[in-house]
């Protein structure tokens, strides 16, 4: 039997590109066990999927001066040692890591136990706890081309981030009909992440009278985010959050507004949506900033500053970005990156041929 732990966990970026490759996965007949942190978002995403969970400490790795600075580093080793308490029992073929803080202590705890480890580098450059995986990994997969000179030439591989398979099995029809969208007008969706884009969304509403001229727009705004006022405003529809409807909504959409959060683009990758992205200034290292101008070089995407967004200046973009679609949608069928399950799942083989060789 072929043995696998997945670890990644802190936030949904950290384990969603896990789950995705689950079904190809268990279709290689591999028993698949899960680390994560005692009561992280890992722990629920990963409750429906029928696989063994194991919880253990994990602390966080700061840049910056905070108390638990002191006390972190012990829950770490606490960690460390559970995990390799953990691996020991299970044994594993090989470990597949989305990063995350909780992926630290599993990692290093692998490679003392002589168990390949692979690790899947979201951004541009490599956040702190995969820095502390990289030099253990034996393999490093990446979303972008410039992360390649970051990591050490015979462990980096250009992947891409794999995605929900579901995501591809939209249905035009029925995103419409969910909206109450009718064909006669191209849909623009607009997309902000799990906690919406204040930002975002207000230059849509100010903008909404001059779009919705030539388009219809599915929004979705986040939690607490929707405008009561607008929600009989024909041709525009609000979502706080959705689940399995994305894969309708992204069906239908013709042209897309996102974050530049990793995983999102490389969904609007994989589903060939031109985009227009307005990355996340405030409150982050400039990941996605780095992310969303990587995907204007390579002609995948149009970029707008948060700071520099204006209903008129959005409403220009987004008629720049329909009229020249098919442009964007060339460039990103001709990506390396369009493979990325495959990818990714022929290297956890090699590695696993090589364990129970």
């Amino acid at each position: 039997m072929k043995k696998i732990v997945l670890t990644g966990g802190g936030t949904a970026g950290h384990v969603t590109p896990n789950l995705a490759i689950l079904p190809k996965l268990r279709e290689l007949g591999y028993e698949i066990h899960y680390i994560g942190s005692y009561d992280g978002i890992e722990k629920r995403l990963i409750a429906d999927y029928d696989i063994p969970y194991y919880g253990i400490s994990t602390g966080k790795f700061r840049r910056y001066f905070d108390a638990k600075n002191f006390s972190d580093p012990f829950r770490v080793l606490k960690g460390f040692a559970e995990a390799r308490r953990v691996l020991k029992k299970i044994k594993p073929d090989v470990v597949f890591s989305k990063g995350g803080f909780v992926s630290v202590p599993v990692v290093r705890a692998a490679s003392t136990l002589k168990i390949p480890c692979i690790i899947h580098e979201s951004d541009m450059t490599p956040g702190l706890a995969n820095k502390l995986c990289i030099p253990v990994a034996t393999k490093v997969c990446c979303n972008f081309p410039e992360t390649m000179q970051d990591i050490p030439e015979d462990k980096a591989v250009l992947t891409g981030s794999p995605i929900r398979a579901e995501l591809r099995k939209g249905s035009k029809a029925e995103g419409l009909k969910l909206c109450g969208f009718t064909d006669a007008k191209p849909v623009i969706l607009v997309i902000g992440g799990s906690q919406g884009a204040a930002n975002v969304n207000a230059a849509v509403r100010e903008a909404l009278d001059e779009l919705l001229k030539d388009f219809q727009i599915a929004h979705i705004c986040g939690q607490g985010k929707m405008d009561n006022v607008l929600l009989v405003k024909p041709g525009y529809k609000q979502f706080e959050y959705v689940k399995a409807e994305l894969k309708d909504l992204f069906a239908m959409s013709d042209v897309v507004i996102s974050r530049a959060g990793a995983n999102a683009i490389c969904e609007l990758l994989a589903l060939q949506k031109p985009n227009l992205l307005v990355p996340l200034i405030s409150g982050s290292r400039g990941d996605q900033i780095l992310n969303a101008k990587s995907f204007e070089t390579q002609g995948f995407s149009i970029v707008l500053s948060e700071h520099d967004i204006t209903p008129l200046l959005l409403t220009e973009k987004v008629h720049e970005l329909y009229f020249s679609r098919q442009t964007f949608i060339d460039n990103m069928k001709n990506s390396s990156q369009r493979d990325p399950i495959d990818t990714i799942v022929s290297l956890i083989e090699e590695q696993t041929q090589k364990s129970q060789a």
